[in-house]
């Protein structure tokens, strides 16, 4: 019997300590931010997916899927931004989006990009892109088949995210006039 008591303590004291720590007050009275740490990669990636598809569900729009060249070319550039210590579009070699997609090896459209320098979770930040007419637009797009997730974290918490959505149309190669009289 005293086995089972020391056993019940401790399963007690053990669920006491799992329990939800009230969160550190500033001055202000509001939480103090903590710092998110990424764990486990596949799971913040397939969470972005789900809640992604979730929402383009509700929207009656199609879901999209995970693709390891469209996450390579968000990883790559997720990490670039910080290097230059700037959330934009552009690599620090002057590369678009477009270019990068190309790079990775993806032979599809891309449709758009979204970019956020920020300590918030992944699911904040789809949120706040969510608020913005433009991001939203790109989670929304209608013909998106493919999508690729990635990001780079700074020792100090700060997260750079990089969202890819894209299509498998290959993209059409037009030779305009101007083209076909430089190789003429």
């Amino acid at each position: 019997m005293t086995k089972i008591l020391a056993l019940f303590a401790s399963l007690i004291f053990i669920l006491g300590a799992c329990t939800q720590q009230s969160a550190l007050v500033g001055p202000d009275g509001k939480p103090l931010q903590q710092v998110y740490r990424i764990g486990k990669a596949s799971q913040v990636q397939f969470r972005m997916l789900d809640s992604i598809n979730s929402l383009r569900s509700a929207a009656g729009l199609s879901q999209v899927q995970l693709n390891s060249e469209l996450n390579a070319a968000a990883a790559t550039h997720s990490k670039d931004m910080a290097a230059q210590n700037r959330p934009w579009h552009f690599g620090s070699d002057g590369s678009s989006p477009l270019v990068r997609v190309q790079r990775a090896g993806y032979a599809g459209t891309l449709l758009g990009e979204n970019i956020s320098e920020t300590y918030e979770t992944e699911l904040e930040t789809l949120a706040a892109w969510m608020e913005e007419t433009g991001t939203r637009e790109v989670i929304l797009a209608p013909g998106a088949v493919n999508m690729g997730f990635s990001w780079f974290q700074e020792s100090n918490g700060k997260i750079w995210w990089t969202l890819l959505l894209a299509n498998n149309v290959v993209p059409e190669l037009r030779v305009t006039a101007a083209a076909a009289a430089i190789q003429n």
